[in-house]
């Protein structure tokens, strides 16, 4: 039963990270009813993320462009420190505070999912265009931290960021939201595997059923025409999983 809990979690939440984000809005719930202890059971499902990531973006490989006013080398530098110390933070935070921050971190990260769209468009309307060098690399920075300190909602922060900073295209945003997150997952790993937060037994299976559900989701998404339904679906996972750990 563990295992076939683990392997539903896992193709569940690869298919949403490759979509929109929000997997492990599915895998975290899953390994603490399992028994993971809180802050190890965040870098397992941070680990067992990775591999869809890597799947995900593969499927997207073809709509992925540079957009905005950073370069993707520029991203990708930011957004590593980012990543590093939010898993530096994570490795000190007690579990019982960081049971009681994840609500909240859930709730910011679908709110600003499901009115990022709305905010660009208003600052489009007052003659503003993408935001500068500046401004872009603190988002990118900021979204790097919270992704290093918990990766629930990485995906709808990063998409958030980049409608912010003035991506468009809803599938080249998923590509390199999932080469980033892939980044993000990587380092922030590698601190955890270092400091012996891996709970291994729960993330072999965890990983490879994610593996195969990042790429059925990239395919699937790639066919998907509307893309407000998407949107709204995702945001729909975001606010159920908040009001579950809220109640929690």
């Amino acid at each position: 039963m563990e295992l076939l809990i683990l392997v539903a979690a896992g193709l569940a939440s690869g298919m949403l990270n490759a979509v929109a984000g929000g997997g492990t809005f599915i895998s975290l719930p899953a390994l603490i009813w399992l028994g993971v202890p809180p802050v190890s059971a965040n870098a397992t499902a941070t680990f067992s993320a990775l591999p869809g990531y890597l799947t995900g973006a593969w499927g997207f490989r073809r709509d992925m462009q540079a957009e905005g006013t950073l370069s993707l080398r520029a991203i990708v530098a930011i957004a590593s420190i980012g990543s590093l110390i939010g898993a530096l933070l994570l490795i000190v935070t007690p579990g019982e505070a960081f049971m009681a921050i994840v609500p909240w971190l859930l709730l910011l990260a679908t709110t600003l999912f499901a009115f990022g769209p709305r905010i660009l468009a208003a600052i489009r309307n007052r003659g503003g265009g993408p935001a500068g060098a500046g401004l872009s690399g603190t988002a990118i920075l900021a979204v790097a931290i919270y992704g290093g300190y918990f990766n629930g909602g990485l995906g709808i922060m990063l998409l958030a960021a980049f409608g912010m900073i003035g991506y468009v295209n809803l599938h080249g945003m998923n590509g390199l939201k999932n080469v980033l997150s892939a980044l993000l997952s990587m380092i922030s790993s590698i601190t955890f595997i270092l400091a012996g937060l891996i709970s291994w037994e729960h993330a072999v299976a965890l990983s490879l059923s994610a593996a195969l559900g990042g790429y059925l989701g990239a395919t699937f998404s790639r066919r998907i025409t509307r893309l407000d339904l998407l949107r709204l679906f995702i945001t729909a996972v975001g606010a159920a999983m908040t009001v579950a750990f809220f109640l929690r």
